[in-house]
């Protein structure tokens, strides 16, 4: 969600948290490159979950997790410094908590090479209007668009 991020690095963020599913080289390559393209450090917020997590009392237990050492996804927590470095993680196939140090002055100082938001922005070509007031998540109408 390229514009979704841009709104956040439009605010300058120093630190960006993307807890997910995702997980894997492709989903870790996301976080590295919105580590470099946001001049922000991430937090990818991955869940490791094994089939023996789940309670044996939910509905359909037995489908789709048969094996109890299977893992339902693999995590893939990881920290990603500002233009891109690992500064903790990945957490493949591991429960643990994933720590790392951060320094919001490194966010600042990598925005200075590239500032997607900033000197490269060009707002005298491109505009994107963020509306933050509270939405409906439907809007149902009834009537018919002339012509």
């Amino acid at each position: 969600m390229p514009l979704a991020r841009f709104a956040l690095y439009a605010q300058d963020i120093d630190i960006l948290c993307a807890p997910t599913w995702g997980n894997g080289d492709t989903w870790l390559a996301t976080m590295q490159h919105i580590a470099r393209e946001g001049g922000c450090w991430v937090v990818g917020c991955a869940t490791a979950l094994e089939a023996a997590d789940i309670p044996e009392d939910i509905p359909h237990y037995q489908w789709p997790f048969p094996n109890k050492e299977e893992w339902i996804n693999p995590g893939d927590a990881v920290v990603y410094k500002p233009f891109g470095g690992i500064a903790a993680g990945p957490m493949r196939r591991e429960k643990g908590l994933l720590t790392a140090e951060f320094d919001p002055a490194a966010a600042r100082a990598s925005r200075r090479k590239f500032d997607v938001s900033g000197h490269y922005a060009r707002p005298d070509i491109f505009t994107l209007n963020v509306n933050r007031a509270p939405q409906l998540p439907l809007l149902v109408r009834d009537d018919q668009p002339e012509g």
